[in-house]
């Protein structure tokens, strides 16, 4: 096979093994098609007023300050005197969207919205918005759209301002908040004048919603513990306490009115959110008004969790709800349907009402979450042979109508107390019984792509040995047909994987299930074919491995062994990144113990001793916690006196071209302005005077000019290296915030070693000495270096490992990309400061990548100087990463902790990637390395013209 069809036949398989965790993990949970269930018959409220403080902890709500006295007074005195309070559990990803259809529609998100940004509804779904009569709704443009374009009618009215409010630079975030409660107070006066918009305004079943975003903005930018975020929540409070007012005089104090005030998610210390720490999931609720309990007092005074001591609450009863309780309660006070995509339990607790209400309300929820999971079901039966159907055999339908029938009767003869233990009994099994149909499909789809997963990876180890070894030579020149091709053994098994794979595609199709159920059968079937047919070929490895000599095998063994627990090294650094670091030392040591006495010592100390330093950096915190520029400008430094010395050595080891060099040096001016730019920002920032104009536009261009200057430079191993290297440095700069800066740079030094490294192996086993320096990626000769392209060795194994060690290493060295919280607004700062997550994200995207491609590039360099192969080590690293993926494959989870069962998907997710990304990494790799916009006359540099030496 052809080296492109090769890339196209292993994208097209990757890209089949990577959308096949959408269809296991990430389907949609919703259905449509059920009946609305009325949650209260006789409300208690008319109008409910929804505050949602957007990244609000809990602690900094509930705790005393230094002074004894409450961050928001008037909620604390509502929580005293006259209404519920309990704290809200999110669930991972904590973040903006998801937090905010938990609350409203009762569900926790569709992950597929992921794909959208968060923005945009991948598939419709009821709210208590949409149930409603009339929304009114004010805040960020990041939110309220999502719930007018899915509301049925016009009835949810949005009033947003423009995104270009949301700077993360911005003196005063907190006028965000301001402006929502201006508009508010604007809506309530026109009403006086505006007679339709007042009638409009006393009908009941109205909801106002409060979206309040300078929190959420303060936190990103100050961090919970400053000043700015813990004035804006006073901000937040007293500004509820003057729309309180302000509501309840204009509908004269008639006591239908319901307020809410509670927050999408939390924030951690360092102002991130997304995963699942406590100060990320816990956040607050506090309910007041019509229909709501008044404060209880309870007589033990212990606290659920640590994260309360400092509240001085604990003689007040506290109830605690998942954040998808709210959408129910919100819908029981003002009596509309419960949404119908809503999973949320009714919190029973915050209801000022008796049993009686009580139960009926329960009962009506347990009725509306039993109507999805009837939906759920029976989509499920006509879609599977109903001889191979499997009904949950907890809830079945008999089950179903005894219990229904229990509730009726126990409510009816007044015992309400069981009749509510028997509806919350009915929604848990009801809810276990909309995640078994969820997941029906799990076993038989996780078989599929695993034969699919070991049938490549067989595929490609085949083909490693077939064309870059010397074990098959002769047999494929001798195979003879002894025996009837349809009687051969492997056709034989090709038969029989045909037949079960035909049957199991059968079952598909009468089972009307998705097409790309149709892929993860044929997939394994194509691929076990392939192997099946090159089957000899591992049959001669077999035969050759026992007449070799014992030495020999003992070494392929120990080789093969040894990559193997390296890439579980990895696979567990996913989790503990400290484990890079222990690899990274056995990397350098290596040499030492194993190099012979003629090999450069100075190589052989320069990779142990930048080996040893970068092991130190997976060790530190991850980058994003806390902002240190003086370490940044540090690394400019570095980068900028290493830049100059090693301009400096290459026009003394070469002719020079001044041409040539006068790109570098332009490219160190570049390093220093990065340098410049990065800290004049942070200064500007840090006294809230924004981001400056001129810093802005030489950043977009100091960007744009690294991504083209590579192509300006010659094309000398060493000398194409560093100006790559150095094209990306300054932008690399403008993206750091900490040590990540020294980090790359190490790995620079690195690198440059493991190049002189791996020539000087290589002259050592070929007995041909030459210098890195003399090598071009595109001279006259490479046809002749291609003319010499050996064999594969046990040493190229190692290179091959060394890098995917080093493109991992590059990717969580100073960080963990798995965990969402790992953004930091700080990081873009020199680009932009209004909030913009296409924008933003792309940028955090590139800043990963580049370590990525400096790795790359030395490979390809690593691979022209060695002779060998770039398609063979190309199949030795797409082996390796597949056994990696397949690790995390069998280590996705659907149980356990919302944080553990996040990650673990996320892993996946994150190999599969970057074996796609792996692919166009080496096409990348090659133009970065041979693409010159120079002609190659003037190409006169002794580093790469051969015509020099």
């Amino acid at each position: 096979m052809r080296t492109w069809a090769l890339i196209l036949t292993g994208l097209f398989v990757h890209i089949v093994f990577f959308y096949s965790i959408f269809d296991i993990y990430f389907t949609s949970p919703l259905v449509h098609g059920m009946t609305p269930v009325v949650s209260n018959e006789s409300p208690p409220a008319k109008r409910l007023v929804l505050f949602v403080a957007d990244g609000l902890r809990a602690d900094k709500f509930f705790e005393i300050d230094g002074d004894g006295k409450s961050r928001a007074p008037y909620l604390r005195t509502v929580i005293e005197e006259t209404g519920a309070w309990g704290v809200s559990h999110t669930r991972v990803p904590t973040e903006s969207r998801p937090g905010h259809v938990a609350l409203i529609a009762g569900f926790y998100e569709d992950v597929s919205a992921v794909a959208k940004g968060w923005k945009e509804n991948p598939v419709e779904f009821d709210s208590v918005f949409n149930e409603s009569r009339y929304t009114w709704s004010w805040g960020s443009p990041d939110i309220l759209p999502m719930f007018a374009k899915g509301a049925s009618g016009d009835h949810v009215l949005t009033d947003q301002y423009p995104s270009e409010l949301e700077d993360f630079a911005d003196s005063d975030s907190s006028k965000l908040d301001t402006w929502v409660f201006d508009r508010v107070k604007a809506l309530f006066e026109r009403g006086r004048r505006d007679n339709k918009l007042a009638e409009q305004l006393n009908q009941d079943k109205i909801v106002f919603f409060f979206h309040l975003l300078g929190i959420d903005t303060n936190g990103h930018s100050h961090k919970p513990q400053s000043k700015e975020y813990l004035e804006n929540i006073g901000l937040v409070d007293s500004g509820i306490k003057k729309m309180t007012e302000l509501i309840e005089q204009y509908y004269g104090n008639d006591g239908k009115t319901s307020y809410l005030m509670t927050a999408d998610h939390g924030m951690t210390n360092w102002g991130s959110h997304g995963a699942g720490h406590p100060h990320e999931t816990l956040t607050p609720l506090v309910a007041w008004g019509a229909g709501v309990r008044q404060p209880v007092t309870r007589q033990h005074t212990s606290d659920p969790d640590s994260y309360s001591e400092d509240w001085n609450l604990k003689t007040l009863m506290r109830s605690d709800v998942q954040q998808a309780d709210i959408a129910p309660l919100m819908a029981y006070l003002i009596g509309v349907p419960y949404p119908v995509n809503s999973v949320g339990v009714l919190p029973i607790d915050y209801l000022d009402c008796d049993d009686r209400q009580k139960s009926q309300s329960l009962y009506a929820n347990a009725r509306q979450i039993l109507s999805q999971y009837q939906i759920k079901m029976e989509k499920k039966k006509q879609t599977t042979l109903s001889m191979t159907f499997r009904p949950y055999s907890e809830l079945t339908p008999a089950i179903q109508a005894e219990m229904i029938r229990t509730i009726n009767k126990l409510i009816q003869a007044g015992d309400y107390s069981t009749a509510i233990k028997e509806s919350q009994e009915l929604m848990r099994l009801t809810l276990q019984g909309l995640n078994y149909y969820q997941t029906y499909d799990r076993f038989f789809l996780g078989v599929s792509i695993t034969s699919g997963f070991i049938g490549w990876t067989l595929y490609i180890l085949v083909l490693v040995v077939k064309e870059h070894t010397d074990v098959v030579r002769v047999r494929v020149k001798l195979v003879t047909l002894q025996q009837p091709v349809l009687l051969r053994r492997e056709m034989i098994v090709v038969q029989l994987l045909t037949y079960t794979h035909s049957h199991a595609l059968f079952c598909v199709s009468v089972q009307s299930l998705p097409w790309t159920y149709y892929l993860y059968c044929l997939l394994p079937v194509a691929l076990w074919t392939v192997v099946t047919l090159n089957w000899y070929v591992l049959q001669d490895c077999s035969q050759r491995l026992k007449a070799s000599p014992t030495g020999v095998c003992s070494s392929l063994c120990l080789t093969v062994l040894m990559c193997i627990l390296g890439l579980e090294i990895l696979v567990a650094g996913f989790f503990y990144r400290e484990l890079l670091s222990v690899g990274l030392v056995c990397m350098g040591v290596l040499p030492l113990l194993s190099s012979s006495q003629s090999s450069d010592r100075v190589i052989r100390f320069g990779w142990a001793v930048s080996s040893l330093t970068l092991a130190i950096f997976p060790l530190m915190p991850v980058v994003g916690r806390e902002t240190n520029y003086l370490l940044v400008g540090g690394a400019g430094m570095l980068a900028i006196c290493t830049g100059v010395l090693a301009i400096h050595r290459l026009q003394h080891s070469s002719s020079p071209s001044q041409h040539i060099f006068s790109i570098n040096w332009i490219q160190i001016a570049l390093t220093a302005m990065s340098v410049y730019i990065v800290m004049s920002t942070s200064s500007s920032i840090q006294r809230k005077q924004g981001l400056p104009v001129i810093n802005q536009v030489f950043s977009w261009l100091i960007l744009g000019v690294s991504l083209v200057i590579p192509m300006l430079s010659g094309t000398g191993v060493l000398h194409r290296v560093l100006t790559i290297t150095l094209a990306y440095l300054p932008l690399y700069l403008l993206l750091s915030i900490s040590h990540e800066g020294l980090f790359v740079i190490t790995l620079c030094y690195l690198l440059y070693f493991w190049l002189q490294l791996e020539e000087d192996t290589s002259s050592q086993m070929t007995g041909h000495m030459k210098q890195v320096g003399s090598i071009d990626f595109v001279s006259p000769l490479m046809s002749e270096i291609k003319l010499q392209q050996r064999y594969l060795q046990l040493e190229d194994v190692r290179r091959a490992f060394y890098f995917v060690f080093l493109m991992l290493t590059g990717f969580f060295g100073t960080g963990n990309i798995a965990s969402i919280n790992s953004f930091e607004p700080a990081s873009v700062y020199c680009f932009l400061t209004v909030f913009s997550p296409f924008t933003m994200g792309t940028l955090m995207m590139l800043k990963n990548v580049i370590p990525l491609v400096l790795v790359t590039c030395t490979f390809r360099a690593i691979h022209i100087t060695t002779n060998v192969p770039i398609r063979a080590l190309f199949l030795l690293v797409l082996a390796m990463s597949d056994l990696m993926a397949l690790n995390f494959f069998f280590l996705v989870r659907d149980y356990g902790s919302w944080l553990e069962i996040g990650t673990s998907i996320s892993h996946y997710v994150i190999v599969m990637c970057m074996i796609i990304f792996l692919m166009l990494l080496f096409g990348l790799s090659h133009g970065l390395t041979t693409f010159s916009m120079i002609p190659r006359k003037s190409l006169k540099t002794g580093a790469g013209s051969p015509h020099s030496q």
